[in-house]
Formats: structure tokens, C-alpha cells, sequence
């Protein structure tokens, strides 16, 4: 006890020491990023913009009258005022920007993991000090409220941030095993498409990069049209697209021409599995919350909802009476959708419009609850992106399942249960590339986790380990442990040219290798060895009989 009392001590010490080590506040210097021309104002114009163009000709754009293909407009969907302007990038100019994040590139490859955690740290204070300002610009963009911004921005990037501060380092140093090493070298140039908000993001991060002393040009922000997305995509290391099925072909077959590795994440029709041993009350505010977040408009989405018999009616019941109170309206409101609903299914309830501008009025979409739908309909086979909830009856388990699986998209799926193995058992069995247990969209938060689907939703992950590590260009390295001391020959007898015992030789190799028992590696390292020390002593023994002679 005398011994062990000093040591448990120090441990406690240290412990104590780390932990006030924690509770000190780290230095992360500040960054300053101009938005004064992405804040509202009074008038129509939300950006400003070199060229000067009218409310009406803009409107006139909007409705095709009038449209540009050598600039990419830019509108705020809830109430359809001007956002802006940007360029469409030629082919040539693609192809410089991507020359010249190529070449930045190279230097930043050389940078330490010190200089990019400084890097997340300065981006993740800035996000954490702007919250509002962040998302204001996405919701101007995308019609979201404020809290969908925020849980879908704010909170999904911090966390990834986080992750990588915590575990980047980890992952991409280089890893070492008894036989071999690998080493994890930064791909070059990946591309991302970006909007309006995109446009303010990338300040964002390039006075982040240049605060570490990052090369110019590492980052750049690439806008157009289909001729601008076809040299993109002919001109990159690596593509990363979140789309649809049929751009997302597209891409494929631009890129084999040139073998780009590519990553598809192309939507889904996730499937929303209620058992009747839940608790009622929590899983349809779940519910709601997977089919209208964002307006339905998220690739991990609830689009159809398979319910048993035993709780149908109920939970249809409490579904139509959260949705009667939703009030639909522009951002500013706290309230927005848009989206299209298909024929072929009784409309059991839907939500009120806010007070909408003429011009915006087409943008919204109230949310609807569809009942007596089956798999006949293409609201249960194909994407919808909008706020609607089709909810089909099961009768069993395995219904459940073969009801899920039945779809062309395999991205992910939601099962509740009060028994969690059962919920895992019916989880495991459907084919997708993530699931969430008595959970929705959870996969997509955890950023340690990857993320990606099967099917018609695409391949390739990103996000977590393997998301991080599709990024870079993986090395394997092999080497001796104990060179000098120990060198890589050839055996004698495979050497050029091969003796007449070569295959002999192999064989008992590989059984020394591999065999089934230790009985056996050893018996065929005894021969092995035999053969060797035989072959070796028969040229001296030849010599000596010349010598002799």
C-alpha cells in the first residue's frame, strides 16, 4: 500500500491538471468578413452588383422572357426579391481557377496539422459569433427558417468541425504495421457546388485561410451552367456531387473518360418504419419534424412512412393535428415551404398559407398528409422534395421490410420501436446506406460517421473516417523493419535461372506460411530448411570433387 499510494497520487494529479488545462479558453484569433451587401435592406436589391439591372427586366428574366446564359441570377425564394448576380465561367476559365487551386494546392500539402486545426478553430469562433448573420444569408437563399438553418448549417458544420479537430490528425497521419505503412497524401483540386449563400461562405473561409497563412487561391468558388459544370467536372482531381440520378449519370460518364474518382450522393426515399409498441406522442413529433424540416426539401428525409395497423388511426390522427397548426410564410415569419404534390392519393389535411406577395405565392407548399396510398403511385416511388407525408399500413415485420426495400433510392431509413432489437433486426435488413434506430437523420449529424447510400442514391461516402480519407490519395509503403540488419533477397532456388527444385521450394513455402496447424508449418519448415542447406552444400561438394580431379 506504502508503493501503490505515491503513483495513485500523481494520477490524480495529473487528471486534476488536465482538466483545469480544459477549463482554460484556447486563443483563437479573430477574423472580420465584410456583409454588408448580403444584409437586408428596404428595397428589392438584396446584393449589390456591378451591372445594373431593373427590378422589372429581372422579373422578366425570372419568367423566361429575357434569359442570360452569361450570368447566373439570383433570387430570394420566399419573396422572390433580387439577390444578385454572378458570373458563368467559361470552360477556359475553369480551367485556369482549377490550375491555380493546383498549384496552391501543393504548397498547402505541405502545411502542419497545427497551421489546420489554427485554421477549423478560426472558422468554427466565426461561426459560433454569427450564428444569426449565417443563417439569415442561408435562409434568404434557400427559403429555410432560421432554427432549419441553424440545425442544418450551423450545428451539421460545427460538429464536423469539431471531429476533424479532435480526430483529423489521427486519421491522416501515417499508419504503421508489422508489414507495412501507409501514408495518406492530400488530393488535389475537389469540387463542390455552391449558390448565393455559397458566395458568402467562401469569404468566410478564405479570411480563415489567410489568418493561417494559406496560399492564395487554395479555395475558389465556381459559377455557371452546365458548360461551366462539364469543364468542371473534365477538370478536377475528384468529384464529390449531391444531386440527382440523372445528373449524377451524367457526371459518371464524363469522368471515365478521364478516370476522376467521383462520390454520389443522389437523394433518396427514405423509408419511416413506426412499430405499434412505440410511445405515440414523441415519435410523430419525429415524424413531422423528418418529413418537413427544411421544408422537405433534405436528401435525408422521411418520404414514406409505413405504420402498423394497431396504431394507424392514431397516428394519423395526431399527424393532421400538428400539421393543421403549421402556418406556412416566408423566413422571416419562422415558417416556408415549396415543393409539388402528386395525383392519385386522398388529401387528408393541409396546412394555411401566411400573407405571401403575388410573386411569391408559387414558391410555397403547404404540408400534406396523404392516406390510402400504396407503391402503385409515384409518391411512393419517386423523389418529392417537399413537405409531404404518404403513411401506408403494415401488418407485420417482414411487410415492414419488403415495403421499405421496395424502391430504387437505398439512402436511409428511420424504424421505431419499443423493443430496440427489434428495431436493429428490421434495420439490418433493409438495403440502404444509413440507419437510424428510434432516431431520425441522426447518421447525418454524427460526422464521425460516414455518410452515403446504395441503389439509385448514389455511392461513395463522406463524411467520418472514410469521407475524410476519400479525399486523399492512399499510399501503401513497405519496407524492412530491422534494414540494414536484415535485407529483402530472393531465395536461391526461385533465382534466375529457377533450379530444378524451385517449385518444390514454393510449395513447402507457402504450407511454412499458411499451413492449417502449427504440426504442419513446422514439418514444412524442416524440409524447407533441409532443401535450402542440401542445395547449398551440393555446389561445394561439386567443388571439391573438381578440385580433386
Amino acid at each position: 500500500m506504502a508503493f501503490w499510494w505515491p503513483l495513485l497520487v500523481l494520477a490524480a494529479a495529473y487528471a486534476l491538471c488536465r482538466l483545469l488545462l480544459l477549463l482554460i479558453p484556447p486563443t483563437v484569433p479573430s477574423i472580420d468578413v465584410d456583409a454588408s451587401d448580403v444584409l437586408a435592406k428596404e428595397d428589392s436589391f438584396i446584393y449589390n452588383v456591378s451591372s445594373i439591372l431593373t427590378l422589372s427586366t429581372a422579373a422578366e428574366t425570372r419568367k423566361g422572357k429575357a434569359a442570360q446564359t452569361d450570368k447566373v441570377q439570383c433570387y430570394e425564394p420566399a419573396t422572390m426579391k433580387y439577390l444578385g448576380q454572378f458570373p458563368a465561367l467559361t470552360p477556359d476559365e475553369v480551367n485556369e481557377h482549377v490550375a491555380q487551386a493546383r498549384k496552391a494546392q501543393k504548397i498547402w500539402a505541405k502545411s502542419s496539422f497545427k497551421q489546420r486545426r489554427q485554421f477549423l478553430q478560426i472558422l468554427l469562433k466565426y461561426i459560433l459569433e454569427h450564428q444569426d448573420l449565417i443563417c439569415e444569408v442561408s435562409s434568404r437563399d434557400t427559403g429555410k427558417t432560421m432554427v432549419d438553418a441553424s440545425l442544418c448549417e450551423i450545428m451539421t458544420t460545427c460538429e464536423k468541425i469539431t471531429w476533424l479537430l479532435d480526430e483529423g490528425e489521427k486519421w491522416l497521419k501515417p499508419e504503421y504495421s508489422l508489414e507495412s505503412s501507409k501514408l495518406f497524401l492530400h488530393d488535389g483540386k475537389v469540387s463542390e457546388y455552391a449558390s448565393w449563400s455559397g458566395c458568402f461562405y467562401f469569404r468566410i473561409i478564405q479570411a480563415a485561410l489567410s489568418a493561417v497563412g494559406a496560399p492564395e487561391n487554395l479555395v475558389h468558388i465556381i459559377t455557371g451552367f452546365a458548360e461551366t459544370g462539364q469543364a468542371l467536372v473534365s477538370s478536377v482531381d475528384k468529384i464529390i456531387f449531391v444531386g440527382s440520378p440523372g445528373v449524377g449519370k451524367m457526371i459518371m460518364k464524363r469522368t471515365s473518360e478521364t478516370l476522376i474518382p467521383v462520390t454520389l450522393e443522389l437523394g433518396g426515399k427514405d423509408s419511416f418504419i413506426v412499430c405499434e409498441d412505440v410511445d405515440l406522442p414523441s415519435v410523430v413529433q419525429v415524424a413531422v419534424r423528418a418529413a418537413l424540416q427544411s421544408s422537405g426539401q433534405n436528401c435525408a428525409g422521411a418520404e414514406r412512412f409505413y405504420v402498423h395497423n394497431d396504431i394507424y388511426s392514431a397516428f394519423v390522427s395526431q399527424v393532421v393535428m400538428i400539421v393543421k397548426s403549421i402556418c406556412v410564410g416566408p423566413p422571416l415569419s419562422g415558417r416556408y415551404d415549396m415543393g409539388a404534390i402528386y395525383k392519385g392519393a386522398k388529401i387528408a389535411v393541409r396546412g394555411s398559407f401566411g400573407n405571401l406577395s403575388e410573386d411569391s405565392v408559387d414558391q410555397f407548399f403547404p404540408p400534406t398528409v396523404l392516406v390510402n396510398v400504396d407503391h402503385t403511385m409515384k409518391i411512393m416511388q419517386e423523389e418529392a422534395f417537399g413537405p409531404i407525408l404518404p403513411i401506408m399500413k403494415f401488418s407485420s415485420d417482414e411487410e415492414a421490410i419488403k415495403l421499405a426495400n421496395d424502391s430504387k433510392y437505398g439512402l436511409g431509413c428511420a424504424v421505431f420501436s419499443g423493443n430496440q432489437k427489434r428495431a436493429i433486426r428490421i434495420a439490418s435488413q433493409i438495403h440502404c446506406g444509413v440507419a437510424a434506430i428510434n432516431d431520425f437523420a441522426s447518421s447525418y449529424m454524427c460526422q464521425s460517421l460516414p455518410f452515403g447510400g446504395v441503389k439509385d442514391s448514389g455511392f461513395g461516402r463522406f463524411a467520418g473516417v472514410e469521407g475524410l480519407r476519400a479525399c486523399c490519395l492512399v499510399k501503401s509503403v513497405v519496407e524492412d523493419r530491422l534494414w540494414p540488419y536484415i535485407k529483402t533477397v530472393i531465395p536461391k532456388p526461385i533465382q534466375y535461372p529457377v533450379s530444378e527444385h524451385g517449385f518444390e521450394f514454393q510449395q513447402l513455402l507457402v504450407e511454412t506460411l499458411y499451413g492449417y496447424s502449427v504440426w504442419d508449418r513446422l514439418r514444412s519448415l524442416v524440409n524447407l530448411i533441409k532443401m535450402v542447406t542440401e542445395q547449398n552444400s551440393a555446389p561445394a561438394s561439386n567443388a571439391k570433387t573438381k578440385k580433386r580431379r
